[in-house]
């Protein structure tokens, strides 16, 4: 009986080993720009857009453009190969998952922040009508 519970005490640490590596593997931590380009492994950098640097390539559904680092006003360029989300040029910030490859971050997902259609409502609501 005393080796049928050292077996499944076993076999319960050996799931949470896997479970736990698996979980640590999955996680993609926001860094900075300069720690994305060191990184070498998959990470979430956010900033804003730079609207002048928008290109987007309709044959290859390649896009490119550079983000900004709001604090240090950093730029770092951006490729994202699939389908423009929508809204994109009225993007507040961007959040881009992928990493550094060569001389570009290579993004994987892109999340888009838009502004709030309701946003202009809200300050309406609390500061009075607008003029």
């Amino acid at each position: 009986m005393k080796k049928a519970y050292w077996a499944g005490a076993a076999l319960i640490l050996g799931f949470l080993a896997l479970g736990l590596t698996t979980f640590s593997k999955s996680m993609t931590p926001y860094v900075s720009f300069d720690e994305a380009k060191k990184a070498g492994r998959t990470v979430q950098v956010m900033g804003g857009l730079d609207k002048t640097s928008t290109r987007y390539d309709t044959p290859t559904k390649t896009l490119h453009f550079r983000l900004v680092d709001e604090k240090t006003k950093e730029v770092i360029p951006v490729v994202y190969t699939d389908v423009k989300p929508a809204n994109f040029e009225d993007a507040i910030s961007i959040v881009a998952i992928g990493k550094y490859e060569k001389d570009a971050f290579v993004a994987e997902k892109l999340l888009v922040k838009c502004p709030s259609k309701y946003q202009g409502e809200e300050t309406e609501k609390q500061y009075g009508k607008k003029a």
